[in-house]
């Protein structure tokens, strides 16, 4: 959410961030309706004041015994009293119509963001290790998957539906090695590491940005007003809503949850196998800093940094992009995503994404801190993705392949996989004779 005074002193930027991030926002709307409000509270405020000296001039006139002016003052104050009545009622609903407008303003993006209409105008930041080369035949991550018994569409799709999927022995070992790895690292960087809710109230989904807007993208639970989030971004900023916290240092939070999402218009390659599935595992790095640009930005490369690591402990290529305006989301200022190599699309895919709000969410959720002159002021706060997980077992299987079918294990995740260096090449059944 934004300041309305801000909003009102930048409104041409406004009417630009929408068109820019295609955001339907009815700016116009919205300064009829704060007109209004503002209307209402002055007048509000008038009828208060003289309601409050009427009740002031009835005390002095019961006290001199005049009793007939009495009875006539209170019937001004009845009257003023009606009349209030009707202005605070009209004053709620303009307040309700203000919040409703505003909580679809979208967030100004940074100066250095790429103005672009889709995610073909991101631009590439840099590239870390080159694509392998490979000298034979590859295999996708179905082909691997289906070669080592590990992965199991078929039957996933029987119990879940389409994008569904089922891990199996080695195959749900990489994918918690994965997330331990992330876990390890993110709490050696003085990340405080979490479990946190999955099923969430609808207030949370607002507070951080989603509602409005994602309805059609989030799970609901018919009958329970509750939600399936998609990301532990949600639980996390909202464990402060409503809190004053203290940011002497960054809060540095790492979230592991189960992730819903139910994909509405993805389609093409990526529905085939777990590039975009409807229930995945993520560890989440969420970080509230206080109300200062260069902070903020300076975590947003930490967490960024962060990622970084994990995909170079797993040895695998990848590039850094910054994600132009077409291609963000209402809520983000700034954002880089991660694209890893994934060789049987033969191209790069996106596995993480950092984002800087500024104090958009912090506004949403009312968490404040005390800043060195004792003032109260609206955090920032950012997130991005450690590990998300199956779609990172995509070019951890497709980059490690080896000719003969075997798969390579990165050094890092060996002693989460019982020190195995290898997932050995299937061996033919042997025919009895």
């Amino acid at each position: 959410m934004l300041d309305m005074v801000w909003i009102r002193e930048n409104e041409e930027l406004v009417r630009q961030t929408a068109k820019w991030k295609k955001v339907d926002f009815p700016l116009d709307e919205l300064l009829e309706w704060d007109d209004r409000r503002r209307g209402l509270r002055q007048e509000t405020e008038e009828l208060r004041a003289r309601r409050n000296a009427l009740t002031k001039e009835v005390e002095t006139l019961l006290r001199q015994g005049n009793r007939a002016e009495c009875e006539t003052v209170k019937e001004q104050v009845r009257e003023l009293g009606g009349r209030l009545t009707d202005v605070e009622a009209r004053l709620a609903e303009s307040e309700t119509k203000c919040r409703e407008l505003m909580l679809r303003a979208p967030n100004p993006v940074s100066q250095d963001t790429p103005i672009g209409e889709s995610d073909k105008d991101n631009v590439e930041v840099r590239r870390c290790g080159e694509p392998p080369a490979f000298g034979f035949t590859l295999r996708d991550h179905v082909e691997l998957g289906e070669l080592h018994d590990i992965i199991d569409i078929p039957r996933g799709v029987k119990a879940g539906g389409p994008r569904s999927y089922t891990l199996k022995g080695t195959g749900l070992y990489l994918h918690l090695a994965v997330q331990r790895l992330a876990l390890d690292v993110l709490a050696a960087r003085g990340f405080t590491v979490m479990d946190v809710p999955t099923i969430v109230r609808p207030e949370t989904l607002v507070r951080t940005g989603f509602f409005p807007g994602g309805e059609d993208q989030t799970y609901e639970l018919s009958g329970e007003n509750r939600w399936l989030a998609g990301t532990s971004e949600v639980p996390l900023v909202s464990l402060y809503s409503d809190e004053i916290i203290d940011l002497a240092a960054p809060m540095r939070l790492a979230g592991m949850s189960a992730c819903f999402r139910r994909e509405v218009g993805s389609a093409g390659r990526d529905v085939r196998g777990l590039y975009r599935v409807h229930q995945f595992s993520k560890i989440e790095q969420v970080v509230l800093c206080e109300n200062d640009p260069e902070v903020s930005e300076s975590m947003l490369q930490e967490i960024l940094a962060n990622a970084e690591h994990i995909l170079q402990l797993l040895e695998l290529p990848y590039r850094v992009v910054a994600v132009c305006t077409g291609d963000m989301s209402l809520k983000t200022h700034k954002q880089y995503d991660i694209e890893t190599w994934m060789p049987g699309r033969n191209a790069y895919g996106e596995t993480h994404s950092a984002s800087n709000l500024l104090d958009f969410q912090a506004r949403r959720s009312n968490i404040r801190y005390r800043g060195a002159d004792g003032k109260l002021r609206y955090c920032h706060t950012l997130n991005n993705t450690a590990a998300a997980t199956p779609r990172i077992l995509i070019p951890l299987l497709e980059n490690h392949q080896r000719e003969d079918g075997s798969i390579y294990i990165p050094q890092a995740l060996r002693k989460y996989m019982d020190g195995r260096e290898v997932i050995p090449a299937p061996q033919p059944a042997r025919v009895l004779e």
